[in-house]
């Protein structure tokens, strides 16, 4: 049975494939979170040691942070062949796991094995560190490390799913074998959890727990409600084919062509920036539109602040960070109907939804918000923010990931 209390003095490592970095400050908040329950948290990454990081609060984890790979591949390869020799059984098992895992993976048997050297680092590295509990971020390689891991000897596990690259990849990621080995799984979401359910036996969906991202007070205390002055939007994400900004580009240019002014903010950077700046300078919009580049979480939370709402065309998701800040910060949200985000926007409440890929729809919620009274936005600005503190607490959320690391140290 869950503890109904956080277990003090736990000792709990994170896996992330890269870690800090600018889109996972979410993670930064929950280890935090944790760190006030009582629980003692290790950090451990593969990548990101050298990264370039706008945030300060990023470069003051990195400085936490244990890298598998900072020192090369040649003490990893050792670590690995000790292993093989102190523990052959185990050791082998864990290569039959690592192959069984690439016959349906789209990635090749080398991805594997390096999979399972780099888990003998997390093996050796966690016994040191005391830990009783590894918890992975994202159901894609650093979760089958964290299994890799627990096949070799080391402390059980868990992960946290996000969304959209494991519910587009469930077979080739092996999802359901990962979560048949794992303590426990976290949905982010109801429709996650859905997700989740469609790949693992019936007799394990009790494992698959809902434990929402959280904000923390300090983010949205003291913030003023919207005059709903402003004509700027802001769309805040990597710029790439899933966020559709490629058809928000296509939806401001006819919100400009009936005559409605607006101001258009791109908060990020990606891949398909040349594409979109192609488009813009097509379309004559470079008045309307400013890209921002990557920048720190304080200069997304005053570009929100700046806006009169968030506008977020996405054509898959698990539920974006950037949604529950921007209802904290008391904006309305323009965004689709997929994956969680309708567990949280109310279309016509806190924001409007519209279709997937539908550009009048798309510009047609844009009029309507840029037209819309300032009384209105304020109600729809008031709650945006009281739905979000109910359901993204961060302490309240890390309460209940606290209590199922303590009931799966009492199990093992």
């Amino acid at each position: 049975m869950m503890s109904s209390s956080p277990p003090s003095g736990l000792r709990v490592a994170y896996l992330i494939n890269q870690y800090p970095k600018v889109s996972h400050s979410f993670i930064r908040r929950e280890i935090q979170a944790l760190e006030r329950q009582g629980l003692e948290v290790v950090r451990f990454a593969v990548r990101g040691w050298d990264d370039a990081l706008a945030d300060p609060a990023d470069v003051a984890e990195r400085a936490r942070t244990r890298y598998l790979l900072q020192g090369g591949w040649l003490p990893p390869l050792w670590m690995a062949l000790r292993l093989a020799l102190t523990r052959p059984r185990l050791f082998a098992g864990a290569v039959s796991l690592a192959w069984s895992m690439w016959r349906n993976s789209d990635r090749t048997l080398f991805h594997h094995l390096a999979y399972l050297v780099e888990a003998a680092v997390l093996v050796a590295w966690s016994a040191q560190e005391r830990v009783a509990h590894l918890h992975a971020h994202f159901g894609t390689n650093p979760a089958e490390v964290a299994m890799l891991a627990r096949a070799l000897g080391g402390a059980p596990y868990s992960f946290t799913v996000h969304g959209p690259e494991e519910f587009d990849r469930p077979l080739a990621l092996g999802l359901g074998q990962k979560g048949k080995d794992a303590a426990f799984v976290v949905a982010i979401s109801s429709f996650g959890r859905s997700q989740l359910f469609r790949w693992l036996p019936l007799t394990h969906w009790e494992r698959v727990k809902v434990v929402h991202c959280g904000l923390e007070p300090a983010f949205h205390q003291a913030v003023a409600r919207s005059g709903g002055k402003s004509a700027r939007l802001v769309c805040v994400g990597r710029l790439c084919e899933q966020k559709g900004q490629l058809l928000l580009v296509e939806a401001l240019h006819r919100v400009i062509s009936r005559g409605t002014p607006c101001e258009l903010v791109l908060a990020g950077d990606g891949e398909m920036r040349a594409d979109i700046e192609t488009l813009i300078e097509r379309l004559g919009l470079q008045p309307h539109v400013r890209i921002t580049g990557w920048i720190g979480s304080a200069q997304v939370r005053d570009e929100i602040l700046a806006s009169r709402a968030l506008v977020l065309p996405s054509f898959a998701e698990g539920l974006p960070v950037v949604i529950m800040e921007a209802m904290a910060l008391r904006r309305p949200v323009i965004t689709t109907y997929v994956a969680g985000i309708p567990e949280l926007v109310q279309d016509g409440t806190n924001g409007w939804l519209v279709p997937a890929g539908d550009v009048d729809a798309l510009a047609d919620a844009m009029v309507a918000c840029l037209g819309a009274a300032p009384e209105a936005l304020e109600q729809m600005g008031d709650a945006a923010h009281a739905r979000v503190l109910v359901r993204h607490d961060v302490d309240r959320e890390a309460e209940k990931l606290a209590a199922l690391f303590g009931a799966s140290r009492v199990a093992a």
